[in-house]
Parts: C-alpha cells; sequence; structure tokens
C-alpha cells in the first residue's frame, strides 16, 4: 500500500512539474525559430501599451514587445542552467570520483579545497567572478559551474565511498581493472539515483543565481533579454505598467517551481519508502 501511495506522490509532483516547466520550454523552442516580433526592436509609438491582441503580454518602454522578450530570456535562462550545470557535473566527476575511490591524501586535498570554496556564498563567488572577467553570459555560465562544482563533487564522493565497498568493486580491484574504468563504468552508472534529483535542484538554483546576477546588471547583458533583467528594467514602471513584472515573474517562478516538483518527484520514485 506504502509502495502504491509513494507512487501516487511522484506521479503528482511530475505531472505538476512537467506542466509548469513546458510553459518555458515550449516558449524556449518556439523562440529558436520564431517570434511575434523582434525582441531587440523599439518602437517609440508603441510604449508601455497594455495586454491586447496585438501584443498579448503588452509593450515596455522602449515599446518592444514583452512577449517576445519573454521567448527570448527563456532561450538564455534554460541554456545558461544547463550549459552551468554541465559544467558542474564534469568537474564534479573529476574531482568527487577520486577523493571517494581513493580517499587518504587525495580525498583530503579535494575537500579541502571543495570545503575552503563552499564557506562562501555562492551567489558572492559567482559575482566576483563575474565582475572580475566581465559581465557576459558565457562567464556567467563558467562561474555558476564552478560554484556549484563543489556540490556535485561531495554527492559524488559520497556514493563513492559506499559503492567502492561493494563485492563486485572488489573483484574488479582483484582483477586488475585500472581505477579508471571502475569509476567510469562500474561506480559512475550506480549513481545516477543520486545524481538526478541534484542536478534538477541545480538547475533552478542556477537559474535563481543568473536572475539575482541579472538583476545587479552582471549577467545577461543588453540588449539581450533575461528575467532578471527585464524585472530590474522594470521597477521604475510596476505601478503603471504591472504587466512588465507580472509575465517575466510567472515564467521564472514557473521554471523553479516546476523543476523542484520534477525533482521532489525523482527523490520520491528513487528512495525506497519513498517520503517516509
Amino acid at each position: 500500500m506504502n509502495g502504491n501511495v509513494d507512487t501516487s506522490r511522484a506521479k503528482r509532483f511530475y505531472t505538476v512539474g512537467i506542466l509548469l516547466l513546458s510553459v518555458v520550454v515550449i516558449c524556449f523552442l518556439i523562440s529558436l525559430f520564431w517570434t511575434p516580433y523582434d525582441p531587440y526592436a523599439t518602437d517609440a509609438a508603441a510604449k508601455l501599451l497594455p495586454p491586447s491582441s496585438a501584443h498579448p503580454f503588452g509593450t515596455d518602454n522602449f515599446g518592444r514587445d514583452v512577449l517576445s522578450r519573454v521567448m527570448s530570456a527563456a532561450k538564455f535562462t534554460v541554456f545558461i542552467s544547463v550549459a552551468g550545470v554541465t559544467i558542474a557535473l564534469i568537474l564534479g566527476t573529476l574531482t568527487g570520483l577520486p577523493a571517494g575511490y581513493f580517499g587518504g591524501f587525495t580525498d583530503k586535498s579535494i575537500m579541502l579545497v571543495n570545503n575552503s570554496i563552499m564557506c562562501f556564498p555562492g551567489i558572492l563567488l559567482a559575482l566576483v567572478a563575474v565582475a572580475v572577467f566581465g559581465a557576459s553570459m558565457y562567464n556567467v555560465v563558467w562561474a555558476l559551474g564552478l560554484v556549484f562544482a563543489p556540490t556535485f563533487a561531495r554527492v559524488y564522493r559520497a556514493g563513492t565511498l559506499e559503492i567502492k565497498e561493494y563485492d563486485y568493486i572488489t573483484h574488479a580491484r582483484v582483477m586488475g581493472v585500472r581505477p579508471v574504468r571502475i569509476m567510469l563504468l562500474h561506480i559512475l552508472p550506480n549513481l545516477v539515483p543520486q545524481l538526478l534529483p541534484a542536478t534538477v535542484i541545480g538547475l533552478a538554483n542556477m537559474t535563481l543565481f543568473e536572475s539575482g546576477m541579472s538583476y545587479l546588471g552582471l549577467g545577461v547583458q543588453p540588449p539581450d533579454a533575461s528575467f532578471g533583467k527585464m524585472l530590474a528594467e522594470s521597477q521604475a514602471y510596476i505601478r503603471v505598467a504591472p504587466w512588465l513584472v507580472i509575465f517575466p515573474s510567472l515564467m521564472l517562478v514557473f521554471y523553479i517551481l516546476g523543476l523542484y516538483f520534477v525533482s521532489e518527484g525523482m527523490r520520491v520514485s528513487l528512495t525506497k519508502g519513498g517520503g517516509t
């Protein structure tokens, strides 16, 4: 009975998460080929128009179509979060697996660096990195990847410490299988149940970080659109044109909440006796 309840809970989480994510992902995919208007084109005669059939999300203070800007922002948000998590996963693999497998001095050295990085607020480190190397989308991706790498390294290390004690790993060692092969072919695949929820949460957290950095002017740079940048630009018009805040905020909330719901669904379905 408990298994059926857990399955039902996981399905509910997945359903809600996928529905919320689909709004952003569909905008992202469509924006790769088409937007209702040029998201960068200004029109002095169409400033701050409310939502209408011509402009479903209204226009901003430059006369740009907000729907087109939101679709373009979804493209950058999805790209930055996915690219940043990919970098963090690769760096986490290169550090967490050896730390957990070899132990000893290797483990202490790697984790000392990781823990030192994690002592500082992640958003602060990312802001410093972007401020030093320049505000651009690609620098944001690298900064977020580096900041989140220690978190994934800890997940890799914890799982490796457990899995390396399994009998089949011991047999592989005795047979002379190289450590790199053991880590990549025997240990890494078994870490997937732990990595999937962490990866989805990483996507959500990176989106929050990127939005905050763009809001402060250190993320995606104009004229490119970003949810954080759009919110920053709309502050002065929140009373006369609330749609400038509402629609980017909704898209941001949909994306982050959708990722959290999917992650929770994974946690429930992948954990024995999930959710208890």
